[in-house]
């Protein structure tokens, strides 16, 4: 369909929502200031910060190539492997106090599979909705199809780790819901940019490289300060959330 740029619009959109208003409205609605656990930061941190920056070089020069993707997905690799092999290694205190005896393993029955399956299409079938989508409205609207990616696609794709993030937050499970929005921003940037530039290059709109990645950059460099006390505060929350406001404000010439 030729819409390279709805891609890196909808990673680096979701990864700008994933801080600044999912972060920012968990630190808001916790009950009590987020806690962090050394061991989560000391696994995730370094991957998000370092995504972020590699992501902004391969793109600098307005394409993202089949080799490029494939660095990408290479750490991708390096990643779940360690995140694997740490988190056996270094666990929280918290977690070990509710550490529980593992349950035997069922086996898959026809239910799950089937359910799998009819997921699987209705994920595919919605994503090409959503594409036939945002170029109608794109057309309809006279803006750039990159424009409608980085904040509508986005915002519908970031929903799911906002619920999730949320509702962790409210019951006291900090992990939970850093730990997701983490995960979330770097496989955005190693999967959801690697895959798609395994079928052809990608290109990148220049409103994408002027604003939306500097401001991607500012969310991580702000994440990373952020936690380096260990918590999430209320008031950082509120922060968060006016970054997105004027992101979006910006984004659309209304401030």
């Amino acid at each position: 369909m030729n819409s390279s740029e709805i891609v890196i619009g909808n990673v680096i959109g979701s990864n700008i929502c994933n801080i600044f208003l999912v972060l920012g409205l968990a630190a808001i609605f916790s009950k009590k200031t987020i806690k962090i656990g050394y061991e989560l930061i000391h696994v995730d941190l370094p991957f998000l910060v370092g995504s972020s920056f590699l992501l902004a070089v391969t793109i600098w020069d307005g394409i993202f190539t089949s080799s490029e993707a494939l660095l990408c997905l290479a750490c991708l690799i390096i990643f779940v492997h360690y995140t694997i092999n740490t988190g056996q290694t270094h666990e929280s205190p918290e977690m070990k106090k509710e550490m529980k005896p593992k349950p035997k393993k069922s086996k898959l029955d026809n239910k799950t599979v089937l359910i799998l399956i009819v997921s699987s299409v209705f994920i595919y079938l919605g994503a090409n909705y959503i594409i036939e989508s945002v170029i109608k409205l794109s057309e309809l609207l006279g803006i750039g199809k990159e424009l409608i990616a980085i904040s509508a696609v986005a915002l519908g794709t970031s929903l799911p780790e906002l619920m999730v993030t949320v509702s962790a937050a409210r019951k006291g499970k900090p992990e939970m819901a850093i730990g997701n929005i983490l995960g979330s921003n770097i496989f955005n940037t190693f999967a959801v940019m690697g895959i798609p530039a395994l079928i052809g290059t990608l290109i990148i709109p220049k409103s994408i490289l002027s604003f939306g990645l500097p401001m991607m950059l500012i969310a991580t460099i702000m994440y990373f300060f952020i936690t380096q006390d260990k918590e999430i505060t209320k008031w950082e929350g509120w922060l968060l959330l006016i970054f997105y406001v004027f992101f979006i404000g910006k984004l659309f010439g209304l401030l």
